[in-house]
């Protein structure tokens, strides 16, 4: 006697998959403004650097208050504009209103912005 079950299956192997997320940029590397918005109220950490230098351990544990660190950047150098680490731009320091600001001076294309988050 053979039993017949009841069960149906899916093939779901030629389903499309569809992205929760849309490209944001397109094929012709171009920004797509229809799936930017989404993005638009993202919190990032934007910082400025000023220089970099390494150190040793040794050196690094006789910090103290007043110590002075000689970074690699030239004084003439342009400062780094990071986005989480990521370089976006570059600028001059200035004072705005008893605060630092930053004049930008050279900024990263809106595509390798995105490439490069």
């Amino acid at each position: 006697m053979n039993e017949q079950t009841n069960e149906q299956t899916t093939d779901n192997s030629n389903a499309a998959v569809q992205p929760a997320v849309n490209n944001v940029a397109t094929d012709q590397g171009e920004l797509n403004p229809s799936n930017m918005g989404m993005l638009m109220d993202i919190p990032v950490t934007l910082s400025m650097e000023l220089g970099r230098t390494r150190v040793s351990i040794r050196e690094l544990m006789n910090f103290k208050s007043g110590s002075v660190v000689e970074l690699q950047k030239m004084t003439d150098e342009p400062m780094d504009v990071l986005v989480n680490g990521t370089l976006v731009a570059r600028g001059e320091a200035v004072v705005i209103d008893d605060r630092f600001g930053i004049r930008l001076t050279d900024v990263v294309s809106p595509m390798e912005r995105v490439k490069n988050l």
